[in-house]
């Protein structure tokens, strides 16, 4: 497309100029007397236009030359001048304007002195002088209108591109007001409050561990998820206060904590709540694109919560397949859900769904024709290195 654009203009000069010559060529036929001589020089000054954009001068030096030469041969008439009309046109808007008033003045005087030996001469010689002056006038004229209109539109285009990008920068600035407003409410909030579980469940653990009685697992699993909570969430307050995400090395907003390579610890919670599941990995294990190894985590996560907290009394089976050029996430329950009866959707889904769009993969989450609910993700890789 940019050659294209390149190349645009240059072609419409050239057919300016073929058309003038053209139209000079007509001319040159109907004079009398008129040689080859003669349509050589309407050629050459016709054809100088081809530069009227580039090389504008150039061309009205050019134009002017060889259209006084066919003139004082000739005597065409005014139309020998249409193509200096063209060039001082270009000239004038160009920003030459000495220069095209000094070729215009000698162009004119010049063809006045031309008509004079002829018959009637004078006469014909100032009836030409005052159409040209008009027409030259004229071009002047619509030169200074396109240039002031140019100047204009690049006025336009530059106080139109400030504004966006003031509205860029207010955007910005807006949305990391936001980030930090957010950041400061879940720390007054949230972090209190995980605290407070943590410190609860410790103390709660080594009180049974002095009695010397067993520790529920479910009260080890939600010490265990409370630290792991608190560690994502400082995490999080990092990176939301980090405007400009120059220390995380990260984007996407995440804490880089979470992965699959904590995967047996996520089951094993699950294990100690009540949850039955089971971990099944195929494939040839990869270094994983670390918003890939973060979605599939989260993924595996919110799955087996969905389990835990909607499906009963049921078995949950997560199965991570590297296959070539994307990675498979699969969590199959054999609880309640069936196709008759569909989960209505909540927030957790919603929250996969982006995720796996957002890198390009598929996601099917719903009931399994034999009962209970599967949830499948599709996250591209690449080609394996």
């Amino acid at each position: 497309m940019s050659s294209m654009n390149r190349w645009r203009p240059l072609a419409q000069d050239g057919l300016l100029a073929v058309a003038m010559a053209l139209f000079m060529s007509v001319v040159v036929a109907i004079t009398p007397r008129a040689g080859a001589l003669d349509l050589a020089a309407a050629l050459a000054g016709s054809l100088a236009l081809v530069a009227w954009r580039r090389a504008p001068l150039v061309a009205l030096v050019v134009s002017a030359g060889c259209m006084l030469a066919l003139a004082a041969h000739v005597h065409p008439g005014p139309a020998a001048a249409f193509p200096v009309i063209v060039a001082v046109f270009a000239a004038f808007n160009a920003g030459h304007r000495v220069a095209t008033a000094l070729v215009v003045a000698a162009f004119l005087g010049t063809g006045l002195v031309v008509e004079l030996p002829s018959p009637d001469g004078a006469l014909r010689g100032l009836q030409s002088l005052s159409l040209l002056v008009g027409w030259f006038v004229a071009a002047g004229v619509a030169a200074t209108v396109a240039r002031h209109r140019q100047a204009y539109l690049e006025e336009a285009e530059r106080r139109a591109a400030e504004a966006e990008r003031t509205r860029e920068e207010a955007a910005l600035r807006r949305a990391g007001e936001e980030r930090l407003r957010i950041a400061r409410e879940l720390h007054d909030s949230l972090t209190h409050s995980i605290s407070i579980i943590k410190v609860q469940a410790g103390v709660a653990v080594h009180l049974a561990r002095r009695r010397g009685e067993d520790v529920p697992p479910a009260l080890l699993a939600i010490q265990e998820a409370s630290g792991d909570a608190m560690r994502e969430l400082r995490a999080t307050l990092e990176v939301l206060r980090d405007t400009e995400q120059s220390d995380t090395g990260h984007s996407g907003g995440e804490p880089l904590t979470s992965g699959l390579d904590r995967l047996d610890g996520l089951v094993e919670r699950a294990r100690s709540i009540g949850l039955p599941a089971t971990v099944t990995i195929s494939g040839t294990r990869r270094e994983l694109p670390p918003d890939v190894d973060r979605a599939a985590y989260r993924i595996v996560q919110e799955a087996l919560t969905n389990v835990s907290r909607h499906a009963g009394e049921a078995a949950a089976a997560v199965r991570i397949d590297y296959a070539g050029a994307e990675l498979v996430v699969q969590v199959d329950d054999d609880g309640e859900a069936s196709p008759d009866a569909p989960p209505v959707p909540g927030t957790g889904l919603l929250g996969m769904r982006e995720r796996v769009a957002a890198l390009g993969g598929r996601l099917r989450a719903e009931p399994r024709p034999e009962g209970g609910f599967t949830v499948r993700a599709e996250l591209p890789l690449g080609e394996p290195s």
